[in-house]
């Protein structure tokens, strides 16, 4: 073995933070290096990598805080990055942080690290609660039984952090430690025989240690063999080495090595707990049970975890939307700040293109930057959940329900978040789904997060509604509400079982930690990490979406025809004012076409006082035609734009579904913002000159003149319910799983879905002669019946143990 890894500068030391969740590794994190952190992905991957910094004398310590792993095998994603990074980084020291009231688990990882052949120093964190529950830890002992050296804690409180900075710097100052050997028992003789044969080859010992490396190959590890392939020229004999002598011993002792193994970890940790560790009083019943025979009672457990989650959505979505009447205001100021003062004026019909495309841009930054305070306010909710210890709880109560569809216990908050059944939002809901273990279930969720009622979806469920379903519109909303729920479960399952089969997932493990008080420094400071995160990467993806959304929106732009009707109208309109404040003392202004403009912009801010009440009429006129035509001319632009045209062009096929060109260009523009459907119907559908009816009255007279029933608004609201995520989701699903093909996936899916199960219910209902009413049930009906099925038809595999618990 080569004398430890390579020491980087003399002034510098790399430092990896290892544990199992729920050990406090967080808390000591913060507690190490402040507020010298930053926070970025692994190459490649979506899971955070979190580094930081402190001083000791003259030397920098870097700070890498891993993924909270139970294992380091190759079944999830953050066990292959945890492990990659230990074995290819090579750090000079990594520091186990150890939950010392569950030391017996703790250990399982601990035994592999020290088995790299890694510079360890055990951090037992948590003492005080081990001395609540009457644990008295012999440290010299255990520091003698795993040969490395052990330092108490507390890490909310900040004790023992000197003395853990201490044993660092020893740690990586003295003599390199020999890899720990754990006894294997009758798997021994494999291991020295395999061990013997990795070690004669050249610089593989000095790059990893050999038995480590020979014991996961009889576990069949797949990491391992890459590994092994990387370093020799041809692994093959040992590979075939390893694969005979596993089977072998699986023959001979009735279970596979990597079982054995685990049992032998396992029970050398029993051992080590017996000699090391004791109880003052037997007796008494541990806080967390007695908590948990209230928060897990078979009958209490559901109506505790309704009201939490009411609460998460309550005090996260309703309260901090009503903290964005602080924030907006800021938003809007910026805005006003690059409009009048960074970007060129505005004209009195056309504005430039840097003018127009730049507030675009802007306006696309604040909707996204306007949850701000929501995600402040999750966030440290969900820190409060885990650090308490009870979101493991509520994964723990819903998993094997949520499990039957391919999802994960940890899959409800976001559902909750996105809406659910009405009112919430999928960008935070999005955002939740970084806490899912499981890659295929976290996959899973945020694909079928978007399905959720979203806030944004229930104005033009209610125009529809209204319009044709009037008789029955708690009926209709309660179908709508219900429906995606179904639709999500179902699509779940299916994506599991398709184009997500061949996803690597983790056997699920299901521990239940000790309740712990969360200290508000912890909590306030992953708030922040995780929103200032979000900031971040929302500056660099949303200027690329939201510049092809403006160029789509904006080509080919007004005919030469309409455009000098405008034009025509708009110098009419001065040429009104200009006449009509001759003699006043506007005349001047009125005659220089810049100082009117901006007379025009400051009466728009409500910053003109004009003492003459013909001119100030005359300039109410001029500003109310001036913002007339500029919205009509949006409107025509939209209607002529890409996306416009491409409603018309669509047409041909959406009349399969009942949809009109009008009904494809409010689909469309929902992309930007769902709400944005209502908004251009209401555009498509203009008032008369003396009209002044609702938007329901007008759509309801032409859709029936255009032949449109109750089903063609059945088919809309299928339709809208299964729609693809809007532009904000999009970018928050590009953010969560850094790739733009699941991302494209995201928007193409549901659109096929949804426009499949409204066309096929739309042609069902009008060749069966079906009300609206009677062809939303039967489809409801059916869409219910599948999901029973599914649930019921799901069995778990026998040879996957699916939940395990530890209290």
């Amino acid at each position: 073995m080569a004398e430890g890894p390579a020491r980087r500068r003399a002034d510098r030391l790399r430092v990896a933070l290892a544990g199992q969740p729920n050990c406090g590794k967080s808390t000591l994190f913060n507690a190490l290096t402040g507020l010298q952190q930053h926070i970025a992905n692994y190459p490649g991957v979506t899971v955070d990598k979190k580094s930081g910094a402190y001083r000791d004398g003259d030397r920098t310590v870097e700070l890498v805080d891993l993924p909270g792993t139970y294992n380091l095998t190759s079944y999830s994603l953050e066990e292959r990055v945890a492990r990659a990074f230990l074995m290819e980084d090579r750090p000079d020291v990594v520091v186990n942080v150890v939950d010392a009231s569950n030391l017996r688990r703790g250990l399982y990882l601990t035994f592999q690290l020290l088995e790299m052949g890694l510079p360890v120093v055990v951090a037992l964190n948590m003492m005080d609660v081990a001395e609540r529950h009457g644990l008295t830890v012999d440290l010299k002992a255990l520091s003698a039984r795993l040969c490395a050296p052990v330092v108490p804690l507390v890490g909310h409180k900040g004790s023992g952090r000197e003395a853990l900075r201490a044993a660092i710097r020893e740690a990586a100052d003295g003599p390199a430690r020999p890899p720990a050997t754990l006894n294997y028992g009758p798997m021994e003789e494999s291991v020295a025989v395999l061990q013997g044969r990795l070690a004669a080859q050249p610089g593989l010992e000095a790059a990893v240690s050999t038995r480590w490396l020979a014991v996961k190959l009889l576990e069949g590890d797949a990491e391992a063999a890459r590994m092994l392939a990387r370093h020799m020229a041809n692994p093959h004999g040992a590979l075939d080495q390893a694969a005979r002598a596993a089977e072998i011993f699986e023959t001979r002792h009735g279970l596979p090595p990597g079982d054995h193994a685990a049992g032998c970890r396992d029970h050398l940790a029993g051992d080590i707990l017996a000699t090391c560790v004791t109880r003052a009083d037997m007796r008494r019943v541990p806080l967390t049970e007695r908590i948990d025979r209230v928060l897990l009672n078979r009958w209490l457990a559901p109506a505790f975890l309704v009201l939490t989650v009411w609460l998460i959505y309550e005090l996260s979505i309703v309260q901090g939307m009503r903290l964005t009447d602080v924030t907006w205001p800021v938003l809007a100021w910026v805005r006003d700040l690059a409009g009048d003062h960074l970007l060129p004026a505005a004209g009195f019909l056309h504005d430039p293109l840097i003018r127009s495309m730049g507030l675009w841009i802007l306006d696309s930054a604040n909707a996204l930057l306007n949850y701000v305070p929501i995600f402040l306010i999750l966030f440290a909710l969900i820190a409060i959940l885990e650090d308490s210890g009870y979101m493991a709880r509520i994964a723990f109560i819903l998993d094997r329900i949520l499990h039957r569809f391919g999802l994960h216990g940890q899959s409800t908050l976001p559902f909750i978040l996105a809406g659910v059944f009405a009112g919430g939002c999928a960008v935070p809901g999005v955002m939740a789904t970084k806490g899912i273990p499981d890659q295929r279930a976290r996959l899973a969720t945020v694909l079928t997060v978007p399905f959720m009622n979203c806030l944004a979806k229930i104005p033009l469920y209610a125009l529809f509604i209204n319009i044709y379903f009037a008789e029955a519109q708690g009926l209709v909303l309660f179908y709508l509400s219900t429906f995606t729920v179904i639709a999500a479960l179902l699509v779940a399952k299916l994506l599991s079982v398709t184009v997500l089969r061949d996803m690597e997932t983790a056997p699920f493990v299901m521990e239940l930690p000790h309740y712990h008080l969360p200290t508000l420094r912890g909590v306030l400071r992953r708030a922040i990490d995780r929103t200032w995160l979000y900031i971040r990467k929302v500056g660099s993806v949303v200027i690329a979406v939201a510049t092809v959304v403006y160029v789509l929106l904006q080509l080919p732009g007004l005919d030469p025809e309409t455009q000098a009707g405008f034009h025509a109208r708009g110098e009419a309109a001065l040429a009104d004012f200009r006449a009509s404040v001759a003699g006043t003392d506007l005349a001047p202004v009125a005659a220089d076409r810049e100082s009117l403009l901006a007379l025009l912009r400051a009466h728009a801010d409500g910053r003109t006082d004009i003492a003459e009440p013909r001119a100030a009429a005359a300039l109410d006129r001029l500003a109310e035609t001036r913002e007339t035509l500029r919205k009509q001319m949006e409107d025509a632009r939209l209607l002529n734009s890409l996306l416009g045209r491409l409603g018309h062009g669509l047409e041909p096929v959406t009349q399969v579904a009942g949809f009109d060109w009008k009904i494809n260009v409010a689909l469309l523009s929902a992309f930007t913002a769902r709400e944005n459907s209502v908004a251009t119907l209401g555009v498509l559908y203009p008032e008369g000159e003396s009209e002044n009816r609702p938007l329901e009255e007008r759509m309801a007279e032409a859709q029936a003149a255009a032949g449109m029933t109750a089903l063609t608004g059945m088919a809309v609201l299928l339709f809208f319910a299964l729609y693809p995520p809007c532009m904000a989701t999009v970018i928050a699903i590009r953010i969560e799983t850094g790739s733009t093909l699941w991302t494209l996936f995201s928007i193409a899916f549901p659109t096929v879905l949804g426009f499949t199960v409204a066309a096929s219910a739309y042609s069902i209902g009008s060749a069966l002669d079906l009300s609206g009413l009677e062809m939303l049930t039967a489809v409801y009906l059916v869409a219910l019946g599948l999901l029973l099925a599914v649930g019921l038809a799901w069995r778990p595999a026998r040879h996957a143990a699916r939940t395990e618990v530890a209290s």
